[in-house]
């Protein structure tokens, strides 16, 4: 099911013996657009400290009482390493992060979680004990792929001919954890119209300059079916944007 990335914020992140803080970010890799971890602040329960959360862990959403049931206890919370997500952390912190934890490395395998596409099989695979990167990627241990929602939310999308709006929102496949859309607001040029542009459409990012560009006129974006929440899943609704533009469906 589609899920905005505003409704996962402030959900409490449920641990097997109690609550260890709530939901204020989400880390997503800018290969597969994936969210690969729930930013989590403990709002002094660990001294203010921001700790990693990743949906392997993840149970399933619990939306009636806010919450994301996670399959680890508050002790290995407390224990996980420290990494700091406000800074580039790198491949290398990964290892670490996924050390801890016991789960195979997710960038090995072929699928987007390894060697599949549900973050939850990954808790259960099998662990090949070697814990180093193939040895075509050593070089690439201390680059980060990773960028943050609230980071890339308000970036302007260049369109072919020019500005079209900027990001204001996230639509997540919350099985898969894969980031389906970007919610584009257009009110600059046409006021009150929000349109998708799902990854697949991107060119490129200039992360530097806070710009995403896609493989659209201004005009094909302006034409577009306008963004309805109350619909999305829908997939009829949603086949429609892709229709628009002429793309293939991402579950096709």
């Amino acid at each position: 099911m589609l899920r905005s990335v505003k409704d996962l914020k402030g959900l409490a992140i449920g641990a097997r013996d109690g609550d260890v803080g709530k939901a204020v970010d989400f880390i997503f890799d800018d290969k597969a657009w994936t969210i690969r971890y729930v930013v989590a602040d403990t709002g002094g329960w660990l001294t203010d400290r921001r700790v990693l959360i990743s949906p392997i862990s993840i149970i399933q959403a619990d939306w009636e009482s806010k919450r994301l049931p996670v399959s680890l206890t508050k002790a290995q919370v407390t224990d996980c390493p420290d990494i700091n997500s406000d800074d580039r952390f790198s491949r290398r912190d990964e290892m670490k992060y996924y050390d801890y934890y016991g789960w195979p490395y997710y960038w090995l395998g072929g699928g987007l979680w390894g060697p599949g596409i549900i973050p939850g099989e990954l808790a259960s695979a099998h662990r090949e004990r070697e814990s180093f990167l193939p040895e075509e990627n050593e070089e690439n241990i201390d680059q980060t792929y990773l960028r943050s929602v609230r980071e890339v939310t308000d970036y302007y999308i260049q369109a072919e001919d020019g500005d079209v709006g900027h990001v204001e929102e996230f639509m997540i496949d919350d099985e898969a954890w894969v980031i389906r859309y970007m919610v584009v607001d257009t009110r600059n040029w046409w006021p009150g119209k929000k349109v998708l542009v799902a990854p697949e459409w991107i060119e490129r990012v200039d992360w530097r300059n806070s710009k995403v560009y896609v493989d659209l006129s201004r005009e094909q974006i302006k034409n577009g079916p306008e963004f309805d929440a109350d619909r999305l899943n829908n997939r009829d609704c949603e086949l429609t944007p892709y229709e628009h533009h002429g793309r293939a469906k991402y579950w096709s």
